[in-house]
């Protein structure tokens, strides 16, 4: 065996390493099509729910479509994003190790901060600030809460995530300061979505994954479901391994004793056919259902609203309101005033639980204030 080469020599002369090293690399940057469909259905039972908190959150009507999966670069997002996004750093801190990356666009960040304001959606002019980060920070933070949760339910473990940091990011420019820019180089898998809020929002968002994140939630999705599937069987097959041995003309099928004189071939037909159990004696009748009576209209009884006459409300009062950024917040000081967006001696709102409900003038009762009602809003 002297003077022959080893197969690791030859794969170093011919090459043949660095092929192997390059195929090695190439299968990791892609997913198995079950990878693919297991991250598109978490994805898609994720932001399903992120989508039910975000409507909740903004009160109008959210819809987030199915998601697609796919693989793309940093240059290929920037040739989709050309203006300035927003990006949403998500860190998995239990249950699931990891970091994915939400990216928006600068125009639904403003709607939707605007909408957390109190506002009408309309107000997107002028350039992000830290109060439009702060708010859109806090959104997703509940957002993918509710979807850590699903996460959990679906993995049977706890999931949970850090506080999400937002980032205005010019992807015509570099990344190198933003601070997910560690594992945005290469191919990533993308899972993108449409989504839609009432009539000021139809854009696309975007979820980047790095490939080892999204094999390890195929792994845990794939694990808890073929642990479940054993669950099931077992319960299926445990109720025939406890049932009582069947009789077939006066032996008990299974029993060696109670066929002694009998040769094997000839038992056997009798064991595998199917015992009827005798029918108990059941008295059945048909139901009987009391007639409709067509006379009476749901619409004409008299509700019983006296049930709910003790439940206590809160009523609050709003004098007038002002949008201050966090820098002019923070510098009040005692003796600051804030000029607020109603006239002196204009009628006050009056909210129930939130609602809009009245309109009032405010009085001094002794020596407290009061409110009187001017005008009830339909």
């Amino acid at each position: 065996m002297d003077g022959m080469l080893s197969q690791e020599e030859i794969d170093a002369l011919t090459g043949g390493g660095a092929a192997t090293a390059t195929a090695a690399t190439a299968s990791s940057m892609t997913l198995t099509d079950a990878e693919r469909d297991a991250v598109g259905e978490i994805a898609n039972i994720n932001m399903g729910t992120a989508a039910t908190t975000l409507s909740t959150l903004l009160n109008h009507k959210v819809t987030i479509t199915t998601p697609k999966v796919s693989y793309v670069t940093i240059n290929e997002i920037s040739a989709q994003y050309d203006k300035p996004c927003v990006f949403i750093h998500i860190s998995y801190i239990d249950g699931i190790s990891g970091n994915n990356v939400l990216i928006l666009k600068e125009h639904d960040v403003k709607v939707i901060t605007d909408l957390m304001m109190g506002g009408d959606g309309s107000n997107t002019e002028g350039e992000l600030t830290e109060l439009h980060l702060s708010a859109i920070s806090e959104a997703m933070n509940q957002m993918m809460g509710s979807a850590a949760t699903s996460l959990s339910s679906m993995l049977d473990k706890k999931v949970d995530i850090s506080p999400p940091t937002a980032s205005v990011v010019d992807l015509n420019d570099s990344i190198d300061d933003v601070d997910v820019s560690n594992f945005l180089s290469g191919e990533l898998v993308q899972v993108a979505f449409s989504m839609r809020i009432g009539d000021l929002v139809d854009s696309q968002i975007m979820q980047l994954y790095p490939f080892d994140f999204a094999r390890d939630l195929y792994q845990k999705f794939a694990s808890e479901t073929e642990a479940y599937q054993e669950e099931e069987t077992s319960q299926a097959v445990q109720p025939s391994q406890s049932s009582a041995p069947a009789e077939a003309d006066g032996f008990a099928v299974g029993q060696n004793a109670a066929m002694p004189e009998q040769p094997m071939m000839q038992a056997q037909p009798q064991m595998q056919q199917p015992y009827a159990m005798p029918a108990p004696n059941v008295n059945i009748q048909p139901a009987q259902f009391q007639p409709f009576n067509a006379g009476v209209s749901p619409l004409m009884q008299q509700e019983n609203i006296d049930l709910i006459m003790d439940v206590p409300l809160e009523v609050t009062v709003e004098l007038g309101r002002s949008n201050k950024s966090i820098k002019e917040i923070l510098d009040f000081s005692p003796g600051t005033i804030i000029e607020l967006n109603k006239l002196a001696g204009e009628p006050v709102d009056v909210l129930v639980n939130g609602k809009f409900v009245a309109k009032g003038e405010v009085v001094v009762i002794e020596e407290n204030f009061g409110i009187r009602i001017t005008e009830i809003t339909k």
